[in-house]
């Protein structure tokens, strides 16, 4: 593939050696003579009149127009990868569609956050990726996901070309097992007062809430467990091991699923979610259902 003044392939076997971090690997890797990767490499830099690598150690890295070159190749050929998965899916009459959903997220909510996809004349693929909040961010920036589904709108003065869309909010309840509900239900919340609790890491968004929600209940719990993924939280709270808090909207699939039972109602302390989008000139018909919805029906996630 050419364009006037520069070569993609010549780009390919660049992005190769910067990724394997040498010509002999980059070469065992596609099974090419060394010899045919350094003169590839050699036509890319004489067409940008640039040097992409240097030698460090035993190693080959990009220079500072390297680095450059390579956040622009990454971006190609990963559109190129996706291209290719999309049209299998299109021979399968399937629109694929790629989340990222952030590990402190409560998974319930995910699913109710993608359920109006299935309004879609077309069949949708999910293909779900969890990761922490800023690792998607990234990945959404550079295209590698659709959609990002968090509980954090992105922070002011971020640079990267992202949106945040507040889907909905949700007063949050305070479960337990049984036989904690029981010994804590009482004279609740200042019953709560050395209670054993589950509570998200301190990077969550929702901690800071729940740290100043105690304070001004004037209690102080004995904290057992912090987790930075929800699901291990409510997976630790079903084995009783402390008491933890859950959307209200999600009270009745958390005492299914966890068999945890409520102690008590938090009105005042609320849990947001969020449709993080990037600025893509033409964006997935999936996206734009999501969007639809929530512009819609703007008092039907706010839930008591």
């Amino acid at each position: 593939m050419k364009t006037t003044g520069f070569n993609y392939r010549h780009l390919y076997f660049f992005w190769v050696v910067a990724k394997e971090g040498g010509v002999t690997r980059a070469a065992e890797r596609l099974g090419l003579a060394v010899q045919t990767i350094s003169t590839q490499l050699a036509l890319l830099e004489k067409e940008l009149g640039k040097s992409l690598l240097q030698p460090q150690g035993r190693r080959l890295v990009p220079t500072e127009a390297g680095r450059l070159a390579l956040g622009y190749a990454d971006q190609i050929f990963l559109l190129g990868e996706q291209m290719q998965e999309a049209l299998a899916d299109t021979d399968a009459e399937k629109m694929r569609l790629t989340v990222g959903i952030s590990d402190s997220l409560p998974k319930l909510m995910a699913y109710r956050m993608l359920d109006a996809t299935r309004s879609l004349d077309k069949p949708v693929k999910l293909v779900c990726l969890e990761d922490e909040f800023e690792s998607l961010l990234a990945d959404l920036a550079l295209h590698k996901l659709d959609l990002v589904l968090t509980d954090r709108a992105v922070p002011a003065g971020a640079s990267l070309r992202v949106s945040s869309h507040l889907w909905g909010e949700s007063a949050m309840k305070l479960f337990g097992i049984p036989a904690l509900a029981e010994q804590y239900r009482e004279n609740f919340p200042h019953s709560l007062h050395g209670a054993p609790f589950l509570l998200p890491a301190r990077n969550n968004a929702l901690r800071g809430r729940i740290d100043e929600w105690m304070v001004q209940q004037g209690v102080r719990p004995d904290v057992v467990g912090e987790f930075e993924d929800n699901a291990m939280l409510n997976a630790f709270g079903r084995k009783g091991l402390g008491l933890f808090f859950a959307s209200a909207s999600l009270a009745a699939d958390i005492e299914e699923q966890f068999g945890a039972v409520l102690v008590g109602d938090a009105s005042s302390l609320r849990e947001q979610f969020y449709v993080i989008s990037n600025e893509r000139k033409i964006m997935h018909p999936a996206l734009d259902v999501i969007l639809a919805a929530i512009q819609a029906s703007p008092k039907i996630h706010k839930e008591t």
